[in-house]
């Protein structure tokens, strides 16, 4: 070897150090990071989606005390005379009375258990709605990393491609290299800026995702803060068995079939406690002041009648003919056994999706520990001696740059099996109803 050739060779390894520090570098000066677990407690806190879902609730809880209204008393009065023939007219009778529907059946009872069960139901619905933010947090979190992560590969195998093309310029000078290895080089790296360009576009439109979620601007809440995204597994993912009962405890499909089958049951016997018929008790005085009949032979008048007081109870039941037909109670058993039949399928798709959700955590942690173990360290171990090789002139720019293609698919390839687990563990902890982390 030339005494050029090893002043080369040892330029190349000083940029190479070079790059590997600067990298370093950059890691160390990210000391505030954000991790999921507060990213998750931003986007429960400040979510407009989870709030508006929220005011369900606040109208629910109202409609208990709603359905506890009893019906309002009526009040009449009325005013009347007698329109006969007479020298004094007849007085006006004035008569206030009071009325009240009295409802029977425990309609009142049965109107506020529904509504205590509508809240429960719209409380469980509410708790669905969650689970589903979660997992598109979970999603787009782990999307930023993934595009993250991205980024900073390709913009190392840029940094890497440009060092190529300064050393053979260098070596052009020498004459180590010819005219069309320099060019190739650097059509290379050109190339290659379109892909960090569009990467670059990708990792910003995907760190914005992160707003949707949050229900506002993540550098308003956080600041500009980097991502930590060191993803571990879960830890009773190789359980199954024991994953399934727990799943049908508190699983959130399952909970609100659950809270729809009480609230339909409730509903029929309130629509039975309809059946029933409500009596309207009415209570009055009727008051006629007295009126003279007439005058005697002497000019004086005679009393035809005193003032009088009229006391009247009522009572008026409806006839309920209506009562005959029984559609409304058809209709409420119906839906008791639609929410009867929807338990089943909840609880049935329940196991289904925690079954499915393990096969995939566990081919996923497998790919991840494959990458890891095997395909990373395979893939450098040939990018490091195809360099090394370059470096000594025993191999082309052709084969350097192969392996470096090959190295980078191998490491993206590795970035999506960990984004794949990463999503697969989310989608495992939300089948069993536990609150995701990463």
């Amino acid at each position: 070897m030339t005494l050029k050739k090893i002043a080369i060779s040892h330029m190349l390894v000083l940029l190479w150090s070079g790059l590997v520090m600067h990298s370093a570098l950059a890691q160390n000066a990210q000391t505030s990071k954000l991790n999921f677990k507060d990213y998750l407690i931003a986007v429960e806190a400040h979510s407009l989606e989870l709030a508006a879902q929220r005011e369900t609730i606040v109208a629910a809880e109202a409609g208990v005390g709603i359905a506890g209204i009893r019906p309002d008393p009526e009040f009449t009065y009325s005013a009347s005379r007698e329109t006969v023939s007479a020298i004094h007219p007849r007085p006006v009778s004035r008569g206030p009375s009071l009325s009240m529907t009295i409802e029977t059946g425990g309609k009142r009872d049965a109107r506020i258990k529904s509504a205590l069960s509508n809240v429960a139901l719209t409380e469980a619905t509410v708790a669905g709605f969650r689970q589903q933010l979660y997992s598109d947090s979970a999603l787009a979190f782990t999307e930023a990393c993934r595009t993250r992560d991205v980024l900073a590969r390709k913009e190392n195998t840029l940094k890497a491609l440009s060092e190529i093309v300064r050393v053979n310029e260098v070596r052009r000078q020498a004459g180590d290299v010819g005219g069309i290895e320099l060019l190739q080089s650097r059509v290379e790296r050109d190339q290659f800026q379109a892909e960090v360009t569009q990467s670059r576009a990708e990792a910003a439109s995907a760190r914005l995702t992160l707003s949707l979620t949050l229900g506002r601007r993540l550098e308003d809440v956080f600041g500009k803060v980097a991502l930590e995204c060191g993803f571990t597994p879960f830890e009773r993912g190789d359980n199954i068995e024991a994953l399934i009962p727990e799943a049908l405890q508190v699983r959130d499909d399952v909970l609100i079939a659950r809270a729809t089958l009480t609230h339909a049951r409730d509903n029929a016997s309130l629509t039975r406690a309809n059946r029933s018929v409500d009596p309207t008790v009415s209570l009055g005085v009727t008051s006629t002041r007295g009126y003279p009949g007439g005058f005697d032979q002497g000019g004086t008048a005679i009393d035809a009648t005193s003032r009088s007081n009229v006391l009247a109870l009522s009572i008026s039941i409806p006839i309920p003919l209506s009562r005959l037909n029984r559609g409304d109670i058809l209709q409420a058993e119906s839906g008791v056994t639609q929410a009867m039949l929807g338990l089943n399928q909840a609880e049935l798709k329940a196991e289904s999706d925690v079954r499915t959700a393990h096969q995939r955590f566990m081919a996923a942690r497998e790919n991840v520990d494959h990458y890891r173990k095997d395909v990373l360290r395979n893939a450098n171990r040939m990018l490091e001696g195809i360099r090394l090789s370059y470096r000594n002139g025993a191999a082309s720019l052709l084969e350097l740059l192969a392996a470096q293609r090959s190295a980078d698919d191998a490491y993206l390839a590795y970035l999506q099996s960990e984004a794949d687990m990463a999503t697969a563990t989310v989608q495992l902890q939300l089948a069993i109803g536990e609150q995701p982390s990463l």
